[in-house]
């Protein structure tokens, strides 16, 4: 069974959720329609021409980008301009783009897991925090006897989360009083009549990215016409998103063996250095894309190196006078995610038996000859 589009990008959002983008990232559906059986997916850093040719020739409908296709305001959309071709043809053979950007970023287990994973650093933490999760406390009320089926609906769907402890939650025995109005079938008493029911006082924790999962999995599993149940907002924070990640390497190494490792694990043929190469290299960052801006932050988080692309002359100078290293193995770096995310959405889509096909684009999109 195929599966449609709208599901597909429900799955991919669970990796990497829209709400933990930075404000104003082009991200989302970018072109065409995701109402529709999707025959393939191929995952891409960049959609050009080549891409969609790919595409095309793989029998994929849906493309899932790194980067967006629309990132400035069009003024027109002329088909005889390059990406004006591109447009065209993405269009006429009825394929989708859709982009996941920064929220692939900062995704716990997304870009930047995977290019700490592969460079060895023992990720403790961002490099710079963007997004923090707003909690609220859910209470609801609930007749016993459908008290489990309720509280195991909305802890199953992530409530309840406490630091590394899951499904916490308080309950508390007591009495609701309510009488059924004019045209209600209420589950339990008779219309005009006081009732007073023994039920259970749920407290649980939610945060603000689960919320209505969270919701409508109680309301569903609810058997009262009119649900009884508040949210509070709460000023204690939840999970903290930030870009790049910083930690201790797996073995410390000169800034000369570091920047082979960087090159070998990023599959990148030359990378741009600041630094004294027989430098100690203890804790790295890395932070895919162009993250010159953030050596200070790195370097204020105890780095050692800061890992990342499009670095420009004066960063490089600052940088250099301030006594921090960096690498720039470039943009084209975060091509990582090509075959991760390909492998992360075939493995969740054969879990709920569907046959769409997955494929990691395999078209060099580095618009640099390296001599």
């Amino acid at each position: 069974m195929l599966a449609k589009g709208q599901t597909v990008i429900q799955i991919m959002e669970q990796l990497a959720p829209k709400h933990v983008a930075m404000e104003g990232d082009k991200i989302g559906l970018q072109l065409g329609s995701l109402q529709k059986d999707i025959t393939g997916v191929l995952t891409a850093l960049d959609v050009n021409e080549a891409v969609v040719d790919e595409a095309i020739r793989l029998g994929a409908n849906l493309i899932i980008a790194h980067h967006a296709i629309i990132y400035r305001p069009l003024a027109n959309l002329q088909s005889d301009t390059p990406m004006g071709k591109v447009y065209e043809k993405l269009i006429k053979n009825d394929i989708a783009v859709y982009v996941a950007h920064t929220n692939l970023d900062v995704t716990e287990g997304g870009m930047n897991d995977w290019m700490a994973e592969a460079l060895g650093i023992l990720s403790s933490g961002s490099v710079e925090d963007i997004h923090t999760d707003h909690l609220y406390k859910l209470v609801v009320f609930v007749p016993k006897d459908h008290h489990k089926r309720v509280l195991d609906a909305v802890l199953n769907a992530g409530a309840g989360a406490i630091g590394n402890y899951s499904h916490c939650s308080f309950n508390i025995e007591g009495y609701g009083t309510f009488v059924p109005g004019e045209g209600t079938d209420p589950y339990i008493g008779e219309q005009g009549k006081m009732e007073r029911a023994e039920e259970i006082r749920i407290e649980t924790i939610v945060p603000q990215s689960i919320r209505n999962k969270v919701i409508q999995a109680m309301l569903k599993s609810h058997p009262y016409e009119e649900v009884a149940y508040d949210l509070y907002p709460m000023d204690l924070k939840g999970r903290t998103f930030g870009l790049g990640r910083v930690g201790p390497l797996d073995t410390p190494v000169t800034l000369e063996q570091f920047v082979q490792r960087v090159k070998e694990n990023l599959n990148v043929p030359k990378v741009r250095v600041v630094g004294d190469l027989s430098r100690q290299i203890k804790k790295a960052a890395v932070l895919g894309g162009s993250g010159g801006r953030y050596w200070k932050a790195a370097m204020f988080r105890g780095a050692d190196v800061l890992v990342t692309g499009d670095i420009d002359y004066h960063t490089a100078q600052d940088a250099e006078m301030a006594g921090m290293t960096l690498i720039d193995p470039g943009h084209n770096a975060e091509k990582i995610m090509k075959s991760k995310v390909a492998s992360w959405l075939r493995e969740k889509l054969a879990e709920q038996k569907y046959t769409t096909a997955v494929h990691a684009s395999e078209v060099e999109t580095e618009p640099f000859i390296f001599l």
